[in-house]
């Protein structure tokens, strides 16, 4: 009985007749010698991105990346479309935004890069930043004040009597 319960446990391992395939190292994908454009919006802002072959620097109406957004949560947010890919530091990107607080300009920001490197490369890019859904406007913005209330849904205490 013994016996039974050991082969039990050591089932043999499954052997196929294909060799399992390596994996070829990542290439750095190569860096088109086209600039592109586009406008994104988050909330309230509004970001007009140029992106133009280079060191991969970025400029924010005229300040540094790390000077126009210290918070790292928003770096990370901005630089997501050339990380998925693989382009980091292969475009300069020079940015103008207006309207918004720091994390609706980073936001639109983010579209703004993301649409323009579909417009660089649309057969290449499209799919993988669709995928990680780049390519789609966040339509979230601040609900109205309704008539009555206090905010948009805050409303006084009720007392029935």
């Amino acid at each position: 009985m013994a016996n039974i319960a050991d082969s039990i446990d050591q089932a043999p391992e499954s052997f196929t007749t294909e060799t399992p395939a390596e994996e070829a190292p990542k290439a750095p994908r190569a860096v088109l010698n086209v600039s592109g454009s586009a406008v994104g919006r988050r909330k309230q802002a509004i970001a007009r991105a140029r992106l133009v072959p280079g060191s991969g620097t970025t400029t924010i109406n005229g300040r540094t990346f790390e000077e126009y957004f210290p918070n790292k949560l928003h770096q990370q947010l901005i630089n997501d479309p050339f990380k998925v890919l693989d382009l980091l530091g292969g475009y300069d990107v020079v940015a103008k935004i207006t309207g918004g607080g720091p994390s609706g300009q980073a936001g639109a920001l983010r579209l703004a890069i993301a649409r323009a490197l579909n417009e660089i490369d649309r057969d290449n890019n499209r799919a993988i930043l669709k995928k990680a859904g780049f390519l789609s406007r966040d339509a979230r913005v601040i609900e109205r004040k309704k008539a009555g209330l206090k905010k948009a849904r805050k409303a006084s205490q009720f007392s029935k009597r």
